[in-house]
């Protein structure tokens, strides 16, 4: 067994062990926001590992970020982008609009306009104050497309695209 799996296998199973305490995971995770928020990413990556793994959307979001952008991490596009996707299976808005993206410029995935309307739609109808914003970007991508295309996407944001495992995934800590 790998030192990644194997330490992959000992996060998981400290996340585990979190999971009957909701405010653990809270407190874990605003833990993990203050650090990166002083621009302690080593610490804000080693904070939201384990919850990621455990399945916090929000901290799977946050590694998404951080790999996309090599912060705390080493920059890693398909880390990147499976984090997002674990995130935006749970619907978090947030990182529905960064795979979104994504797909828009082939970061991590494979370019594809109608994956990158479909992952743009679902997070604008779960926008918050971004979502002015969200839509013209969206709308920017549904440009790309041809009618039918428009239409195949519409029909997949409509009945959810379809579920794509996230984990595991290496991630080279």
């Amino acid at each position: 067994m790998s030192v990644a799996r194997m330490l992959f296998c000992a996060l998981v199973a400290l996340a585990v062990s979190l999971a009957g305490a909701p405010g653990v995971f809270a407190q874990s995770l605003q833990a993990g926001m203050n650090a990166a928020a002083a621009r302690n990413y080593v610490r804000a990556a080693e904070i939201f590992l384990p919850l990621a793994a455990a399945g916090d959307a929000r901290a799977q979001a946050y590694l998404g970020f951080m790999y996309q952008r090599g912060q705390g991490v080493p920059q890693n596009y398909v880390v990147s982008a499976a984090w997002y996707r674990c995130s935006a299976n749970q619907g978090f808005a947030n990182a529905q609009y960064q795979l979104g993206l994504m797909y828009d410029k082939g970061q991590g995935v494979p370019q594809d306009y109608i994956m990158a309307y479909v992952w743009l739609n679902l997070a604008v109808a779960g926008a918050g104050p971004e979502r002015e914003q969200w839509v013209r970007v969206r709308d920017a991508v549904l440009s790309k497309l041809t009618l039918l295309e428009r239409q195949t996407a519409q029909l997949l944001a409509f009945s959810q695209p379809p579920r794509q495992s996230c984990l595991p995934i290496q991630t080279g800590l």
